[in-house]
């Protein structure tokens, strides 16, 4: 028995923590992602088994996922750079007001019910899964990006507000905008991942600091809402994956794959707001 769970049940969850973080490695490369959208799933049902309270869980898997994907995404940026096909004018114009979206949903996390979250992972989860599985090339919300500031940050701010909600790194959202502004996927891809970068070490502090008021109800080895336990076995193995997955981002046709993905995106949104429904319908007889 491992904190009262079988030791059976405890190898088994281990091993698709362990699975998820190879996964997820090799999709923060070949997409731009940091994985989160793979993570948060998998840890919610590992907290769950380990009986982690349902006030904070969402909140402690959200924050252990930008927690995990930091090293992933600082790899996967350090591969893409090499290429050379960054977008530094883009960066610079998302970077810091990112960072400022992340800062306002590390402050929902410290008041928010789960709920929030739930709804916020399949509503962000099914946006993404729909243009990755429905997307055509041709969809264009114009033929360059915004030359406004204004409208550049609010862009950086609505990513990195997203991806806070979510546990994301902003990689998958940031790669829509810029191909629906037609910017080839190699540079979104490449632009995303770097964008990664501050969004995961935001999230990753913004988390700590929002969960400390809950230290009682959290698990041990846990700092705010960050599990050590999660970051020390899912992220070395998903970092060392990240370059593989850049890799293939510049050698194989990733339609089959994006549908894969897209699909369980779908699935993930729906044990979401399947476990939300309770919530509601017992608010709702109220």
């Amino acid at each position: 028995m491992v904190f009262g769970v079988p030791l059976a049940e405890v190898a088994y969850l281990a091993a698709a923590v362990v699975l998820a973080g190879i996964v997820t490695g090799v999709l923060a490369g070949l997409f731009g992602i940091g994985g989160g959208a793979i993570i948060v799933p998998v840890l919610y049902e590992v907290f769950r088994i380990f009986g982690v309270p349902e006030e904070v869980r969402m909140q402690l898997c959200i924050g252990t996922s930008l927690a995990i994907i930091a090293p992933t995404t600082i790899r996967s940026y350090l591969t893409h750079r090499a290429k050379g096909l960054v977008l530094w004018e883009v960066l610079r114009g998302w970077a810091l007001a990112s960072v400022v979206g992340v800062a306002l949903g590390a402050a929902i996390a410290a008041y928010a019910p789960p709920g929030v979250f739930k709804a916020a992972f399949a509503l962000i989860a099914s946006a993404i899964a729909f243009k990755l599985l429905l997307g055509r090339e041709s969809w264009r919300l114009g033929s360059g990006l915004p030359r406004r500031p204004a409208v550049m940050a609010a862009y950086g701010i609505g990513i990195g507000l997203a991806a806070s909600l979510m546990g994301v790194s902003g990689g998958s959202l940031a790669a829509i905008v810029l191909t629906l502004y037609g910017k080839p996927i190699h540079n979104a891809v490449a632009t995303s991942a770097a964008l990664g970068v501050p969004i995961a070490i935001a999230g990753g502090i913004g988390y700590v600091v929002a969960g400390l008021r809950y230290e009682a109800l959290l698990p041990p080895f846990s700092v705010g809402f960050v599990s050590l336990l999660g970051v020390a076995v899912m992220a070395p193995i998903s970092s060392l994956f990240a370059p593989y997955g850049a890799r293939l981002a510049h050698a194989l046709p990733k339609r089959r794959l994006e549908i894969a993905l897209g699909l369980f995106l779908l699935a993930a949104a729906l044990r979401f707001v399947i476990s939300i429904l309770p919530a509601i319908g017992g608010a709702a007889g109220q």
